[in-house]
Parts: structure tokens; C-alpha cells; sequence
């Protein structure tokens, strides 16, 4: 945890200090070691909130690019008591959710629950083998309407399956620790893998980070104009052909292994 209340302030951790957690108003103690970032720990085991997990400096990086006062805000259901926090939520109440480790699909899928309008930022360098299957995936992918969107005819080669079956955006960021020689331009970019499928394929949208960080900061939702158009109009010739099809098999029966022509009368 990155802020605790010191005298009912927002306050990061520091030797010496003493904070509560601004959830569950326990008390809580700085960590400022040399191995771990910096953070309030509550005593023991007794943690607030089972969504917890260590934060990594790709997880500050991130969150430095919004406003503190949007950082780390405790999300409560007023109908089943139940409370998390979220990473980033905005003024225009859209959570985002920075996700470095493994995460299992069950509570991906409770959290999305939970939070609804939300969007995932996902550490696609956790793995070495990440980007070497993004890269051999988009090969399978094609552009449409712009050169920033791609229909990928199998994502489960491209992406960690974890993710697939999200009901939100989720986000892959590939740029790379800067210890590494790895210098692929594709690396720079943000690649937004939106939900949903489109005559099986799943819809991919390259985005320039300052692009998503404009988005997110300004606008409730992600939304990308030009691909709902795209697909709105792909799921209407893709229903005509349904229907024409249907039309012309209707025409003819199948009489001996073989289609005839119905007679009109």
C-alpha cells in the first residue's frame, strides 16, 4: 500500500512513522527496506482487502501519470459491504487496473464484476516468451479501417489465454526494463485488445501512450469511434449473408446425395 492516513493525511511511507490503512482504519507500518519499493504493510497477515498483492516500480511508474487524489481510492458496495481499491480511478469514474503477476481468471473475471467500468494495464514483460508470442501472433492479424487496428485470427497464440475472455479493454504493455538490448519499435506502442470477437477474430488496437494516458484522463470510457463503426457494419454483412444464405439453401433439397432445384408453383 502505497498511502496511509498520518493525521488524517494521504501519506507515503517513512521510517518512523506511524499511519492508519484508510480502509479499515487499522494501524499500519512503514516498510522501507532495501530489496522492496516502499510501502505501509498492515500487522501480520490481517489484510484488508484479498485483491492485495506487492507493488513493483512498473506498478508506481504507472500510477504517477494520473493525480495522487486518483490513486489507491477504496471502492465499497453499499449493498454487500464489500470493499476493495483500486489502482487509478478518475474523476470520470473509470478504474484502472495495473497488473504485473499471474492473475487467476476467477478473480479477473470478480473484479470486472466488481468494478464494472474499468480497463486492465497488463506487465506484458513478465515472461520473456510474452513478446516473442505477440510478435509471431500479429502475423495472423490484418489491418482495418487504419493502420492502428488489426483483426487477429487467433489470439490465443498471440495473448496469455488468462486474458481472452475479458468483458473490458485490456492493455499490453511491452516496453521493456532498459537493462535489456531489446530496442523493437513495437515495444513503444500500447496494444489495446478490446472484447468481444468479430467473425472470430479478436480486435486489436495499437495506441501511443500518450493517446491512452489523454483517453483515460479525459473520457469515462475507452472508446475507439472508427472500430465501432467498422464493426457494427461488419455484424450487418455478416447477418445479410446469413440471411441470403438461408434464402438460397431453402431453394434447393437433396434427393439422392445430390442438391435439385425446388419447382416454383
Amino acid at each position: 500500500m502505497r498511502y496511509a492516513l498520518v493525521n488524517d493525511q494521504r501519506t507515503e511511507a517513512e521510517s518512523g512513522l506511524k499511519g492508519v490503512c484508510p480502509g479499515c482504519r487499522q494501524p499500519v507500518t512503514p516498510k522501507c527496506g532495501e530489496q522492496r519499493i516502499h510501502h505501509w504493510a498492515h500487522s501480520g497477515k490481517n489484510i484488508c482487502d484479498d485483491w492485495w498483492e506487492p507493488e513493483k516500480e512498473w506498478h508506481r511508474s504507472w500510477k504517477n501519470n494520473y493525480p495522487v487524489d486518483w490513486q489507491e481510492i477504496h471502492i465499497r458496495d453499499e449493498t454487500t459491504g464489500e470493499s476493495h481499491i483500486a489502482d487509478v480511478r478518475t474523476d470520470h469514474g473509470l478504474i484502472l487496473e495495473f497488473q504485473h503477476s499471474h492473475i487467476n481468471p476467477k478473480e479477473r473475471r470478480f473484479r470486472e464484476q466488481f468494478y464494472k467500468n474499468m480497463v486492465w494495464v497488463v506487465d506484458g514483460t513478465r515472461l520473456k516468451r510474452d513478446f516473442t508470442r505477440f510478435l509471431n501472433g500479429m502475423t495472423n492479424s490484418k489491418k482495418i479501417w487504419n493502420h492502428n487496428t488489426f483483426l487477429n485470427q487467433f489470439p490465443e497464440k498471440t495473448f496469455s489465454k488468462s486474458w481472452l475472455d475479458s468483458k473490458v479493454p485490456v492493455i499490453f504493455d511491452f516496453l521493456d526494463q532498459p537493462t535489456t538490448m531489446d530496442h523493437n519499435p513495437l515495444r513503444k506502442f500500447l496494444w489495446c485488445l478490446l472484447p468481444g470477437r468479430v467473425h472470430n477474430h479478436s480486435s486489436l488496437v495499437r495506441m501511443e501512450r500518450n493517446v491512452f494516458l489523454e483517453i483515460t484522463i479525459k473520457k469515462p470510457q475507452i472508446c475507439i469511434p472508427s472500430l465501432v463503426v467498422w464493426k457494427e457494419k461488419a455484424e450487418q454483412r455478416q447477418t445479410t449473408l446469413r440471411k441470403v444464405n438461408q434464402r438460397t439453401e431453402s431453394q434447393y433439397y437433396l434427393e439422392k446425395g445430390r442438391f435439385k432445384k425446388r419447382k416454383r408453383f
